[in-house]
């Protein structure tokens, strides 16, 4: 009988184990896809519009 309430117990511990890193790993996917969104945010912010020069072909950076 003890034999049993050791494996029981190793078996809950394994359970509660897996539980904890199932939810470890999804909370630290959330938190790596809100950082990769906000890097992405930030260099969509920091693109910079070009605008082609008629007379010379050139192209620079939009004014205004």
């Amino acid at each position: 009988m003890p034999q049993f309430l050791i494996l029981l117990a190793a078996g809950a511990g394994a359970f509660l184990v897996r539980h904890w890193y199932r939810r470890e790993r999804s909370r630290i996917a959330a938190e790596l896809a809100r950082a990769r969104q906000a890097m992405d945010q930030r260099e969509a912010d920091e693109i910079v519009r070009l605008e082609r020069d008629p007379a010379t072909g050139v192209y620079s950076p939009k004014r205004g």
